[in-house]
């Protein structure tokens, strides 16, 4: 099980954006040289998207069996096919385009023109059988080596945002979420056993307005005010900021990074 929370503190967001695309090159060659494979899990908004950037520019990227990195999503905007608020969309224009993936390992959330239409309920429910027919006998989703999250203002993480029902969901991995206070309303999110399955949690936070979220987050709040709170890796969870968005980290869990 892991430690508490570890928080690395950077001088800017670019700072931060390397640091990360850096850290996840390593992960990833950390896990293809232990078992064949890697498993990642990509994070939506734009600092998931900037890591992306940064690790496309990266000489490092070459190093990476991109045909034996098997990415997941986190959550996804409810939205058709190549929108561009997908964080599908997203992320394969930062990066997922231009690097050789195996197109088959590569498992974006349904979308509302797929083969359950507007159901998302079942779209979830698709998504769920595809995590576990990659996932250990016994298990509901694969071993995720690194799961990144962005942070609201509000403290949500992937799609589960506070007081909603959504974050009591205990059996299913992933959940049709409605009503979502910030647009689009209808989502497909992971819940909190998927996202505490991981090995590495990274919450990657930038900006003042998401400061007070990461203090109330860092400060003994629960998960169901702060959902960010309840999402913890099974070795580690990692908190990268920058140095905006730290203002209200309790100083003693605040380590700098150098560069």
């Amino acid at each position: 099980m892991s430690q508490g929370p570890t928080v690395v503190v950077h001088h800017d967001r670019q700072l931060l954006a390397d640091d990360a695309a850096a850290r996840l090159v390593m992960a990833i060659l950390e896990a293809q040289s232990s078992r064949g494979q890697a498993d990642i899990v990509l994070t939506g908004g734009s600092m998931g998207s900037e890591i992306l950037v940064s690790l496309g520019r990266s000489p490092a990227r070459d190093t990476i069996d991109w045909r034996q990195l098997n990415i997941w999503w986190g959550d996804e905007r409810f939205l058709p096919a190549g929108d561009a608020e997908r964080n599908e969309t997203q992320a394969r224009q930062a990066l997922l385009d231009a690097v050789p993936l195996d197109p088959a390992r590569v498992h974006p959330m349904p979308a509302c023109d797929g083969p359950d239409g507007p159901d998302v309920d079942a779209a979830a429910l698709r998504y769920a059988v595809e995590l576990a027919k990659a996932a250990p006998r016994g298990r509901a989703v694969p071993e995720f080596d690194v799961l990144m999250l962005g942070l609201g203002p509000d403290a949500h993480v992937a799609s589960l945002f506070p007081e909603h029902p959504a974050l009591h969901e205990q059996d299913a991995s992933t959940i049709g979420v409605r009503g979502a206070p910030k647009p689009p309303p209808v989502r497909v999110s992971m819940t909190f056993p998927s996202l505490c399955a991981a090995r590495d949690v990274w919450l990657l936070v930038s900006g003042p307005a998401k400061a007070g979220a990461v203090g109330l987050a860092l400060s003994g709040a629960g998960r169901l005010q702060a959902p960010a709170a309840g999402a913890v890796g099974t070795r580690s969870t990692t908190w990268l900021l920058d140095r905006e968005a730290a203002t209200h980290v309790p100083t003693q869990l605040i380590r700098l990074a150098s560069h």
